[in-house]
């Protein structure tokens, strides 16, 4: 499937009370639904069960309990990448035994995209798995965490290395959810809008240099715009190759070097790590020629005025020791995604030594 044929994706306004609806279908007949501009006060209506689970984290619940369906039982995780760990699923298992969850019962997770990774992994693997969703209430979850069907946990700080693919029945994406984020939420999650018109859409990646201010003040025009286009890139990637054999590793454009900053960073969120990442990776493109010096110049450009970081202080030697733990890494070669331009890109097989190199490199010229 090319993922630039956009068009034919099944995707259209229904009615006044829900935006936008996409189907995304799997080549097993499985489907899950994501919903743009749906109200969150209408997730009972995608419920069909007599048994609710919520897991949400305690600054959520605290935000939104008044929209929880009234037969839900809520059950909140701790917050924070060092609580996304087996330790946290395992409580949480305990959790749903004590208060009745079965089979039939379906397990909503509402929150960010750490919940929404615990949620799937935790609805995957309880009583070998029980129907579930999500309530993204982040732009990052929104436009990434929430679609696709990865579901993982952490292990001893590397990212995902314990997971599951498996896809929600659906994805209810409210963009009023998204103007409670602080700031600096709003704009990690910008590096993964960023990331989608880089590997598929050019025309996306100029709409959010020509309108990140708006976008950035939560503008609900704005922001539907951009979270439509990233999931119809990210829907039909996943449609095309959902357990990551191929073409659905260039989701990972930035990712590479993004969760190696993560394993050196106590206070880097996901998405400025993924920042840095697109910019070393532009870099290495640049080194290759596989782009020109102006288009890694408005790579960096539209990352900086966002107000994502595009520079890191960790040494090479210190990424590259958290690559060699990465689910990328195959017999001493990573699979590394490069840019082809704006709007295009790459997977190409590097020798661990090589990427070595490229990497010294970009770093000095960052």
């Amino acid at each position: 499937m090319e993922i630039l044929q956009l068009n034919h994706y099944l995707c259209g306004l229904l009615n006044e009370k829900i935006g936008i609806t996409m189907i995304l279908k799997l080549p097993d007949g499985r489907t899950s639904s994501i919903l743009i501009g749906e109200n969150i006060e209408n997730l009972s209506d995608y419920l069909d069960s007599a048994k609710v689970f919520i897991l949400t984290n305690p600054s959520i619940s605290d935000l939104y309990a008044d929209v929880f369906p009234k037969n839900a039982t809520v059950i909140t995780m701790p917050a924070g990448e060092q609580h996304k760990t087996l330790d946290t699923v395992l409580r949480t298992v305990r959790q749903l035994i004590a208060g009745g969850a079965d089979r039939k019962s379906v397990i909503v997770g509402f929150g960010g995209g750490i919940v929404c990774d615990m949620t799937g992994f935790i609805a995957s693997i309880y009583m070998r798995g029980v129907k579930f969703g999500f309530v993204p209430t982040t732009l990052m979850a929104q436009v990434d965490a929430s679609v696709g069907g990865k579901n993982g946990v952490n292990c001893d700080g590397y990212k995902n290395m314990i997971g599951v693919f498996n896809q929600p029945d659906f994805v209810l994406c409210d963009p009023k959810t998204l103007k409670s984020l602080p700031a600096r939420e709003l704009k990690a999650g910008m590096a993964e809008v960023i990331k989608s018109g880089l590997i598929a859409d050019a025309a996306l990646f100029s709409y959010v240099e020509d309108n990140v201010d708006a976008i950035l003040n939560c503008e609900k025009k704005r922001i539907d715009f951009i979270v439509e286009n990233s999931l119809k890139i990210k829907a039909l990637i996943v449609e095309a190759d959902e357990k990551e054999s191929g073409e659905r590793k260039k989701l990972n454009l930035g990712h590479t070097f993004g969760h190696a900053v993560e394993k050196h960073s106590k206070n880097v969120l996901h998405g400025e790590a993924v920042s840095i990442g697109l910019v070393i990776a532009a870099k290495i493109s640049e080194l290759l020629n596989l782009i020109t010096n102006e288009e890694f110049m408005r790579i960096k450009n539209i990352l900086t005025k966002t107000g994502l970081p595009v520079s890191t202080d960790i040494t090479a030697a210190n990424l590259l020791e958290a690559i060699g733990k990465d689910k990328k890494r195959e017999s001493g070669f990573v699979h590394f995604v490069l840019n082809k331009g704006i709007g295009n890109s790459e997977i190409r097989e590097i020798a661990c030594e090589n990427l070595a190199a490229l990497l010294d490199k970009a770093l000095k010229a960052l």
